[in-house]
């Protein structure tokens, strides 16, 4: 749980700064976000992992397997959020923006106070399925040796041979529960949002 916790907002903060580099008047950030994202969202998660945990070290930059795990996940999901924001941002009327200009405001300012708040409104969908995958996604830092629930489940199943079954079941059922729990926040959420416009 800690692992999704971390992972998402570490993923949420960098695909918001990806997704106002993607949409940026300064035509280097758009070129680097967009290499970015078109790079990472092109190679496998696994890969991701791999490159943290393995190639990291070498370059004297060593943390807990723990902190490898999120940095992998946020690093690929981050690009995933970027292109959902982005399309959030495509999405608000560019009007405002234009408006924003009008009364003096840099771009910065504009995107801060005008284009990202609308903006997140649009995508509470695409961002929670994003994170519905991440959730999902930590399996895959069991097999890098962090303790998360996949993780578990293959020590339970270990040291209860006879009951395999009912552990995998209930490794199943505890993901079902937190995606379901995330989709029934965001459904929550939007309903609120969409009540206050």
């Amino acid at each position: 749980m800690g692992l999704s916790l971390f992972a998402a907002i570490a993923a949420l903060i960098l695909g918001t700064a990806l997704a106002a580099m993607r949409v940026s008047p300064v035509p280097p950030l758009r070129w680097l976000g967009t290499a970015y994202v078109e790079i990472v969202r092109n190679t496998p998660l696994t890969v991701v992992f791999f490159f943290v945990v393995f190639v990291l070290p070498q370059v004297d930059i060593v943390f807990s397997y723990f902190t490898f795990a999120v940095v992998a996940l946020s690093i690929y999901h981050g690009a995933l959020v970027c292109e959902a924001v982005r399309s959030g941002i495509n999405g608000v009327d560019l009007g405002q923006a234009e408006a924003a200009r009008a009364l003096g405001l840099t771009f910065t300012q504009s995107l801060r106070m005008i284009v990202l708040p609308q903006a997140f409104r649009n995508v509470l969908q695409p961002l929670g399925s994003v994170i519905s995958a991440l959730i999902r996604n930590t399996s895959i830092a069991a097999a890098f040796g962090v303790q998360e629930l996949t993780g578990v489940v293959q020590r339970l199943t270990t040291a209860n041979p006879d009951s395999v079954i009912a552990v995998l079941l209930g490794g199943v059922v505890a993901y079902l529960i937190l995606t379901l729990a995330l989709a029934g926040a965001l459904a929550l959420t939007e309903r609120r949002v969409a009540r206050a416009r």
